[in-house]
């Protein structure tokens, strides 16, 4: 399979359909669930889908090393490989690693003013214009309001959608399927994911999209062997 079947045959691509075509600049994501569900497993799915593309992408992580991150990338890539015998692979992964920049920050060390003077080094200063920033690890019950619409600032200016992951326990949900954690940045998160342990799978449902707060799952699931994103619906 060539790389432009790859992606038009994406389920990244149905998924951002299923949100209307995905995240503007100035917008922000997220993915929500339990830890070991599969919130980096997405991330890094609707990462690769971006940087198949030829867009760049910066990945954050709020923990304490980005081998795990990488490793999922690699992981990832060699399950599209595999599952689609995609063609000329080596010159696409060069394209990925070349389009795709990792950065660690300690979230408790850094204000969100010197994480914005970094990522603007590196977009602007730099020359890496990426389209999304994915982040990582980052504790919503640390962080605040102001901190969020900063970035959400930056993102908007510098031409950025913004996915992030949120940890969340069972039943820390309202019955609108939206984390307790986020109800301080409710107005300034635009879209939520939440990832739900099936008894054959791992189920993904739209909980909010804008002012919408969509009433049923996305019709899409992880496989929970491999945590990719599977194109058969429900």
């Amino acid at each position: 399979m060539i790389k432009e079947d790859l992606i038009q045959r994406s389920p990244i691509k149905i998924f951002e359909n299923s949100i209307h075509g995905g995240l503007k600049c100035g917008e922000i994501g997220v993915i929500a669930a339990p830890n070991g569900i599969g919130k980096t497993s997405v991330l890094v799915q609707i990462a690769l889908y971006k940087l198949l593309q030829g867009q760049k992408v910066i990945h954050v992580s709020f923990n304490k090393h980005t081998d795990h991150v990488l490793a999922w990338y690699e992981d990832l890539f060699d399950e599209f490989v595999q599952k689609k015998n995609l063609e000329n692979e080596v010159e696409v992964k060069d394209n990925i690693v070349r389009n795709r920049v990792l950065m660690n920050f300690n979230q408790e060390g850094m204000t969100s003013l010197q994480i914005i003077v970094s990522l603007r080094a590196l977009i602007v200063e730099g020359g890496f214009k990426a389209d999304t920033l994915v982040i990582d690890g980052f504790g919503f019950s640390r962080a605040s309001e102001e901190r969020l619409s900063k970035l959400k600032t930056f993102a908007k200016e510098v031409g950025l959608s913004i996915w992030y992951s949120c940890s969340v326990n069972d039943g820390m949900f309202d019955d609108r399927r939206i984390p307790l954690i986020l109800k301080p940045f409710q107005n300034i998160v635009d879209v939520v994911i939440t990832l739900e342990q099936k008894a054959s799978h791992i189920e993904l449902s739209v909980s909010k999209d804008r002012d919408f707060y969509p009433p049923d799952p996305l019709a899409m699931k992880l496989d929970p062997r491999t945590l990719l994103i599977l194109e058969e619906r429900i």
